[in-house]
């Protein structure tokens, strides 16, 4: 039986990896090890430190469901969502700039009709949302699924709700851009928020003294064929958290002035209930392909 020092045991798991048919997966694992083998020998990780991270990433998994994703949430707070956005985004070329999907894209997301408020019943200051899809030359995209979805004025995704299988999705719905490119719909003013605190996740962030807080963002998956899928987020200019995204996702490019309006009328001609507010933002994509994320689905916690 072989005995290994630190330094050898490294290079013998790397070598048990060598006849993995796939070069790419070979790869990773023999990166991984390496990467996982530095880090405890640069801390000199204790029995009892690594225990603690075993039951850490339990408590992880445990507290995934249907409708809650803690291991998305624990790469978004832990910045590695975005470093691989970032490798996998390095060349935009004018194209909007793209951010983390997170953790509450679920459910199902219905085509509505243009102009349709997605968030109807719940209270909130009103606003309009209108937008345009082009190529890098500003051509209109026609016939382009768009899914949107955002948090209420409380802070929270519909899919959080207790009675989520009862009242349905809210703030949540696809659109399809006509023949000019564009959509759009009325929803409420979105809120800055806190991440879930109640798990493994939270209480991390919570006691290495970081503040757990989102600034207020609208999501858009942009899916138009013939381009690459865009996951993105349009923030609100001016939000205090817009310089310490809990999740690192906050891109110039995708912070949107919203005005505050008192006109009578929307941009599509309807009545308003003074004040209300107009986000614009036109998102601009880039040639290529790729398949877009799919929802996850969506049930109660105790489903």
């Amino acid at each position: 039986m072989p005995q290994f020092n630190d330094t050898e045991l490294t290079a013998a798991v790397v070598k048990s990896f060598e006849e993995t048919p796939d070069p790419r997966v070979k790869f990773l694992m023999e990166e991984l090890v390496k990467a996982l083998h530095g880090f405890v020998r640069k801390t000199d990780l204790s029995f009892d430190e690594w225990a603690y991270a075993i039951d850490f990433l339990t408590r992880v998994g445990q507290k995934c469901s249907a409708s809650r994703q803690e291991f998305i949430l624990l790469s978004d707070v832990l910045g590695v969502s975005m470093l691989v956005d970032a490798v996998n985004h390095r060349e935009r070329e004018g194209a909007t700039e793209t951010t983390v999907l997170g953790p509450f894209y679920v459910g199902e997301h219905k085509p509505m009709p243009h102009g349709t408020d997605i968030s109807a019943n719940l209270t909130g200051e009103r606003m309009f949302v209108q937008s345009r899809v082009t190529d890098l030359k500003g051509k209109p995209l026609a016939g382009v699924a768009v899914d949107v979805w955002h948090a209420d004025d409380d802070g929270y995704y519909d899919s959080q709700r207790p009675d989520y299988e009862t009242a349905g999705p809210s703030s949540r719905a696809r659109f399809i851009t006509d023949a000019d490119g564009r959509f759009f719909f009325r929803t409420i003013l979105p809120c800055s928020y806190p991440i879930p605190t109640d798990g493994p996740v939270g209480q991390m962030i919570l006691q290495t003294r970081r503040h757990p807080n989102r600034p207020a963002h609208i999501h858009f998956l942009v899916d138009a064929p013939g381009h690459e899928p865009l996951v993105t987020h349009v923030f609100i200019e001016g939000d205090k958290y817009l310089d310490s995204d809990v999740v690192f996702g906050v891109k110039n490019d995708l912070v949107s002035r919203v005005e505050k309006r008192t006109d009578q009328v929307m941009p599509d001609g309807k009545s308003a209930e003074a004040p209300w507010h107009l986000m614009t933002y036109e998102f601009r994509m880039k040639p290529g392909q790729g398949a877009a994320p799919k929802p996850m689905m969506a049930a109660t916690e105790d489903a």
